[in-house]
């Protein structure tokens, strides 16, 4: 959504006369700041009015929900995101590469040379093969593996199949995640809370441990974690758990794998704009005015943290391990 102000001819001409009049006295000074405002028109954006804000229509989806049925639909990068080859001839694996961070990231490494394996539920079928063809067009090896990362079978499988179609294992995102708000902990199922920890602690651990003889001096691991390990809120109980121990993973499996030349990192999203929040992630109400609350007064889009995971990954950060990188507008830590 773009603000525009409209300029008025009296006003254009007097901005043009204050240029005219400081070309007279000073060239040099006159020809900067024609390239500072060329530069601002031209090359910046506008972060606050650069995408959707609340109000959000109200909005109800079956978990895990699908990309391609919400309204607005995040921006991934499909058409946005300009690689530069930052991570050729690299291999990928990405859990939750369907929609959200996980699509974001997958489009990203793509476009800066990766080859690329996303896992998800089943049921996102429809926004797996979206992926799959982003990837292929640019020419890039795409590889789909669904599943349900719950069982331990299948995360074990999971990393064999994406090893044998990408001929090996660079990097790793675990970034897939259940969330599902509940007004009181009195809410929440045994079976609830085990489906939470499970998709959220036990699979990284699982993939991590399966990926890892894998993995040479060069490679790095990257874990999703949330604005909600800082600063959770009441209704996600289960969920904000499972991001402080996915805060704490990264940190202390980066220092068990340092010596071995392998990076662990990760990323912090505030509120994000995806299938999460309108498949059970957020009440109606939350839904409406999602991430009015933040100084940016909007949520983010899995867009704006795609850099963040290609530099995570890249050779040129080699000195970043144990590190949470925020993306939150303003809102939270780190």
């Amino acid at each position: 959504m773009e603000v525009k102000k409209a300029i008025s001819r009296r006003s254009a001409l007097t901005g043009m006369g204050a240029v005219l009049a400081t070309a007279a006295i000073n060239p040099a000074l006159a020809n900067s700041l024609h390239t500072d405002h060329m530069n601002d028109s031209n090359g910046s954006e506008d972060p606050i009015t650069k995408y959707p804000r609340p109000p959000f229509k109200e909005q109800s989806q079956p978990w895990p929900g699908l990309v391609s049925k919400m309204d607005p639909r995040p921006d991934h990068g499909e058409k946005s995101y300009k690689g530069s080859g930052r991570l050729k001839g690299r291999r990928a694996l990405i859990t939750g590469g369907d929609s959200g961070m996980g699509r974001a990231a997958a489009i990203a490494y793509a476009r800066e040379g990766a080859d690329v394996a996303i896992n998800y539920f089943p049921t996102e079928e429809e926004d797996a093969k979206e992926v799959i063809q982003l990837i292929r067009a640019e020419g890039r090896k795409a590889v789909a593996i669904p599943g349900d990362l719950r069982d331990e079978a299948f995360c074990k499988s999971l990393v064999e199949q994406a090893v044998k179609a990408l001929g090996g294992l660079d990097i790793v995102v675990n970034n897939a995640a259940r969330q599902q708000t509940h007004a009181s902990i009195l809410d929440i199922s045994t079976e609830e809370f085990d489906w939470t920890m499970k998709t959220n602690i036990y699979a990284p651990f699982w993939i991590i441990k399966a990926a890892l003889p894998h993995l040479k001096a060069g490679s790095s691991i990257i874990g999703t974690s949330s604005v909600q390990a800082y600063a959770p809120t009441e209704d996600l109980y289960d969920y904000a758990q499972t991001k402080a121990a996915t805060t704490n993973y990264i940190k202390s499996l980066a220092k068990q794998l340092a010596p071995k030349g392998i990076r662990v990192n990760g990323v912090a999203p505030g509120p994000v704009w995806t299938p999460l929040q309108v498949s059970g992630g957020a009440t109606m109400e939350k839904l409406k005015e999602f991430g009015s609350q933040t100084p940016m007064a909007r949520p983010g889009q899995p867009v704006e943290l795609a850099s963040i995971y290609v530099q995570l990954a890249a050779n040129d950060a080699s000195y970043a391990t144990g590190q949470i990188y925020g993306a939150s507008g303003g809102e939270g830590n780190p």
